[in-house]
């Protein structure tokens, strides 16, 4: 799918809220600028999300609670940006594998950085700019 602007990216994620549940997780590929943020955006607001999307960069997991009703604990949106880390043990001891669970959906920026870590399954997103106000995005669903 094609996104010339900001909105349409955001609308892209919104789309894609639409068909979580809770145990998936989202990989994120891309280069810097190509509209991963904004398309998380889009995910937020497609689950309820009150606070707004900002990337994570300094201090890489963010949590936000999914606003649901009538059940007794509000499930979890991880959201993780992996730009500043450059070795595989560094992502190795944040524990994100412990993060992917059953009572959350999980948002990773720079997924490629996770290499063989990234579980099996998981939604790939990749993001490219083709010009200067479009972006290329390719879903592959589980």
């Amino acid at each position: 799918m094609n996104a010339g602007s900001p909105e349409e990216t955001r609308q892209a994620g919104r789309d894609l809220a639409k068909k979580l549940r809770l145990g998936d997780t989202v990989a994120l590929f891309g280069d810097l600028g190509a509209g991963k943020t904004t398309f998380t955006q889009g995910i937020f607001e497609g689950l309820g999300i009150k606070e707004n999307a900002t990337s994570p960069s300094f201090v890489i997991i963010n949590e936000y609670k999914i606003p649901v009703r009538a059940q007794y604990f509000a499930p979890l949106l991880y959201h993780i940006d992996l730009y500043r880390l450059d070795e595989i043990t560094q992502i190795e001891d944040l524990g994100i594998g412990d993060l992917i669970n059953d009572n959350a959906i999980t948002v990773i920026e720079w997924a490629e950085k996770m290499g063989g870590l990234l579980p099996e399954g998981c939604v790939k997103i990749y993001f490219e700019t083709v010009g200067e106000n479009e972006r290329e995005i390719k879903i592959f669903k589980k």
